[in-house]
């Protein structure tokens, strides 16, 4: 039982994390700060937090567990403002997509408190955001990846892994790096390819009414286009490196299939479909096991 949550973001992330732990009976209070007061009054009346608190110090103060759920890009400049409100025992946590820029974030924002914030991503979330979206199960069977710090101490990280367990959350530990070159692939590329395919239809001759042909195929691939295009540009911006890597990787698996189409190659095109066919069918969500 957490005695005071300081949610720092009430939008789909950070309200869904209040309403889980209240569910489970985890929190006894929560102070809500967002950046736009519309939200926290809409967060007050859902009941995702008792309180409205007009800057992350307030929101932060008496709070034994604080949750970070801002876009990344606000990540350095929402910990420095936590800093002298943070109580030294207290469990601190983010839900960053990315995981290198946040780690470089809290290494020089939080001083003395760097042992309290231990990095988070849920990999959960919805094509639409906002608070008015947020759900008590949104977590439940997802994966929460935690980049645990140096500085952590083992028994912070196993607070910030109880924590997530207890709302259904199932927890795996990397390194930031890792972290970052994973979601670069399976995260934000795909984002990246679908706001692609949207913007190269809509940019030709016909566009909208190639659009108005689209099907459940189309309607599948695109779905994530819809996401939030600040929280998208940020995290392409803080992951830029690994991104530009994806995107190479992938024009080179574009050129392959665009070789055979050209050579007419019926044969190889066959094969290389197959190929990852045989490994989507294959696949399922947390729980692929990579096969022959």
């Amino acid at each position: 039982m957490f005695e005071r949550l300081a949610l720092i973001g009430c939008g789909l992330m950070g309200g869904s994390f209040a309403l889980a732990l209240r569910e489970a009976g985890l929190v006894r209070r929560v102070a809500g700060f967002s950046a736009t007061a519309a939200t926290t009054e809409r967060a007050l009346g859902l009941g995702a937090i008792d309180e409205i608190a007009t800057s992350v110090g307030q929101a932060a103060r008496g709070a034994d567990l604080v949750l970070v759920a801002v876009p990344v890009a606000a990540t350095e400049s929402t910990l420095a403002a936590l800093r002298p409100h943070l109580a030294p025992g207290a469990l601190a946590m983010d839900v960053g997509s990315t995981k290198s820029d946040v780690v470089a974030a809290a290494e020089r924002a939080l001083g003395e408190r760097l042992a309290c914030f231990v990095p988070a991503h849920p990999i959960a979330g919805k094509e639409k955001s906002g608070i008015g979206h947020a759900e008590p199960a949104l977590y439940r069977g997802c994966r929460v990846i935690l980049t645990p710090l140096p500085a952590n101490p083992p028994a912070q990280v196993a607070r910030a892994r109880q924590v997530w367990t207890a709302i259904g959350a199932r927890v795996v530990e990397m390194a930031p790096q890792a972290h970052d070159t994973t979601f670069a692939a399976v995260s934000h590329l795909p984002h990246l390819l679908a706001f692609a395919l949207v913007d190269g239809i809509v940019q030709q001759d016909g566009g909208d009414a190639i659009l108005a042909l689209g099907g459940p195929g189309f309607r599948d691939f695109t779905r994530i286009a819809a996401a939030d295009p600040r929280m998208w540009r940020d995290v392409f911006l803080a992951n830029q490196a690994q991104l530009l890597a994806q995107l190479q990787a992938h024009r080179e698996a574009l050129a392959r299939f665009e070789a055979l189409i050209l050579a007419g190659d019926a044969d190889g095109l066959e094969r290389l479909i197959a190929q990852a066919s045989g490994v989507r069918a294959r696949w399922q969500m947390n729980s692929f096991t990579p096969g022959t």
